[in-house]
């Protein structure tokens, strides 16, 4: 059995859970999601907890996908309920980050700024150098995330470019230029 799998998910006050066939809709106060499970997984909504199994257990694949989709709803209702946050930290001198209406502005040291559209169901907001993506959907809010901080990797030597708020770079030391002396 599934040791992930297994476990019930248990429906917060506020939460509605909607079964027809395969397909799972969450609704909470922070926004709807939706997701159609695969055809080997079975899932039961009922007493305001949700049950997910499998048809062979015995099966390895099938376990691990019986554990991935209960992990996956339990984002779901997690998401409706409390949502998620990514933080990014945009270090360097003269990089700057404004969001203008539907667009993130990104001034990262090359040529041009870098407009980027921000997704349906995600809320973007810039305090200083620090870029706060949230949203209802962990997926969207964590791709979203990798997408910001593509523009500009954190490099080893000086440590500029975008990062996790939790990232660690792990700095390099530079070259050792030796004194040359006459003679």
């Amino acid at each position: 059995m599934s040791r992930i799998g297994k476990l019930e998910i248990v429906v917060p006050q506020g939460v509605e859970v909607k079964l027809a066939g395969q397909s799972l809709e969450v609704k909470g106060p922070k926004g709807n999601l939706t997701w159609v499970a695969p055809p080997e997984v079975a899932l039961k909504v009922e007493d305001g907890k949700i049950r997910t199994s499998v048809v062979d257990a015995s099966d390895r694949n099938l376990r691990s996908l019986w554990g991935t989709s209960r992990a996956l709803i339990n984002n779901m209702v997690r998401g409706v309920t409390e949502g998620f946050t990514r933080k990014l930290e945009v270090v360097g001198v003269g990089y700057r980050v404004a969001v203008a209406g539907s667009k993130l502005q990104l001034t990262l040291g090359y040529s041009h700024p870098i407009e980027m559209q921000i997704p349906q169901g995600i809320t973007v907001e810039v305090q200083k150098n620090t870029i706060t993506i949230a949203g209802a959907d962990r997926q969207f809010v964590g791709q979203f995330a990798a997408q910001v901080r593509q523009q500009r990797k954190p490099e080893p030597y000086k440590g500029k470019g975008i990062k996790y708020s939790d990232e660690i770079v792990r700095r390099k030391a530079g070259k050792v230029v030796k004194a040359v002396g006459a003679g």
